[in-house]
């Protein structure tokens, strides 16, 4: 479907009320996917909805789901809820409920939100009186149904976001039982940044005659952000990871490992080197996630490790840099990750560390962005036989200039360390360091729950 030719928010059919507040929130410009997906909300239609996130899906699905709802003119019942969005972590779910509510405010829209790490009571106080909006994760969702503590019988509009997470975490089953509780007469949207099969079938059993709206490729990556890779040893990335991020033209940065073990150790090793560091994955508290969040969005902490999984809904302005410590199993996750940064018109850069025994993930990550990624060379990174025989080295670029994005990129972006820069920073081999990928074979494939990274279960995200 072609992008609609719809340049203001006006020309989408919206109301006085929900143009008020897309003002109040400095939204000028419809995104792709509001101005295809809007109308057909507004019509009553069923949506599947192809969008990565940053594209500006919660206001696709929130904007005209509330106008249909004021438009009804129903309460919400005791215990119940009139529209329900099923996120896969806490912090997208705390995401879409702040967007909705700034969205609903002068319709007086209730929102509320279910998910895990917190104390549950709040949770069922929100609830009793029924909401307009309940965001929740699936979960925590089904403990309060399983305790009496909602209903789902009064559903209007059903909308699962981020369906391809909801797969990696093993939500299918929870959210079949939660789609058995709500009515068949519903509206029901779907978003998804991919479409493999098994999300396809899911969809079909949810859906009736849907509209599919698309507004990028599954296998785009964002086209503002500049992709480098640098050949190095697991044991020397604690180094070049550390060395990379001791440049002070470097800004906000996620870094992003595998497994949640694999976070708390980096975020170790650069507190050893000096360089402050916070992790965020699905084995922290709420309270503390909350607040790396917190430090990472004022700036005082400028470098943030995180899981893919806890990774999703992170959506912070002004990430410069994005550094794959440990490349996915799963090439789809690169995707996701190197979008969380050039957002909003700005410039990025991905760096991705990778290690001989993981040239079998840059392969296909490569094969899925129908691309080569530049190579850098670090001095300190150590090779120890990542390159195919026969391949070639390519020139030492100490500032880190990427072949095709002579300009327009962060100021510093991908410089290597000047050489006279004092040693000691994360050197030495770091203690506990897990070398391996987790699974056998090659990455990837269809199977995605198969080659889930290992300690990112739904347990601790719910």
């Amino acid at each position: 479907m072609k992008v609609c030719p719809l340049t203001d928010f006006k020309s989408l059919g919206l109301s006085e009320q929900l143009l008020q507040a897309v003002a109040a929130e400095n939204h000028v410009t419809p995104t792709p996917i509001q101005a295809q997906a809007i109308p057909h909300v507004l019509a009553g239609r069923d949506l599947v909805g192809l969008a990565q996130t940053g594209t500006g899906k919660t206001a696709a699905f929130a904007l005209p789901m509330m106008q249909r709802l004021a438009e009804s003119g129903k309460k919400p019942q005791r215990r119940g809820c009139r529209a329900l969005v099923l996120s896969p972590t806490r912090e997208l779910a705390a995401q879409i409920a702040t967007r909705a509510r700034a969205y609903g405010k002068f319709y007086k829209f209730s929102v509320a939100t279910a998910f895990g790490g917190v104390s549950i009571g709040p949770q069922r106080n929100a609830l009793a009186q029924g909401v307009d909006l309940l965001v929740a994760t699936p979960g925590r969702l089904l403990d309060l149904i399983g305790e009496g503590f909602v209903t789902l019988g009064n559903v209007e509009v059903l909308v699962l976001d981020e369906a391809d997470q909801m797969l990696d975490l093993g939500f299918f089953p929870a959210i079949r039982k939660v789609v058995a509780l709500v009515p068949k007469e519903r509206q029901t949207l779907f978003f998804s940044a991919t479409m493999p099969p098994s999300i396809a079938e899911l969809s079909k059993g949810m859906l009736r005659d849907p509209v599919q709206v698309s507004v990028t490729p599954a296998a785009t990556t964002a086209e503002r952000v500049a992709q480098q890779v640098i050949f190095a040893d697991q044991a020397s990335k604690r180094n070049v990871l550390a060395d990379l991020l001791a440049d002070e033209t470097i800004g906000r940065t996620l870094v992003f490992t595998r497994t949640k073990h694999g976070a708390d150790r980096v975020v170790r090793q650069l507190e050893e080197a000096g360089i402050e560091a916070a992790a965020i994955h699905g084995n922290k508290s709420q309270s503390q996630r909350e607040r790396a969040l917190g430090a990472f969005r004022q700036g005082t902490c400028k470098v943030l490790v995180a899981t893919d999984i806890a990774a999703r809904g992170i959506d912070v302005p002004g990430v410069t840099h994005v550094i794959n410590y440990e490349l996915p199993n799963v090439p789809e996750a690169y995707v996701h990750r190197i979008g969380r940064t050039a957002r909003a018109g700005a410039e990025g850069l991905a760096i991705s560390l990778c290690a001989g025994d993981e040239k079998a993930y840059l392969r296909d990550i490569e094969r899925l962005i129908r691309q080569k990624i530049d190579v850098l060379d670090h001095p300190k990174a150590v090779i120890g036989g990542p390159r195919e025989p026969g391949e070639q080295q390519r020139p030492d670029r100490r500032h880190g200039r990427p072949q095709g994005h002579g300009h327009g990129r962060p100021q510093g972006v991908g410089q290597a360390a000047p050489a006279a820069r004092p040693q000691g920073h994360g050197q030495g081999r770091p203690q506990g360091q897990q070398g391996r990928p987790q699974g056998q074979g090659r990455p990837g494939g269809g199977q995605r729950q198969g080659g889930r990274p290992s300690g990112q279960r739904h347990s601790g995200t719910r």
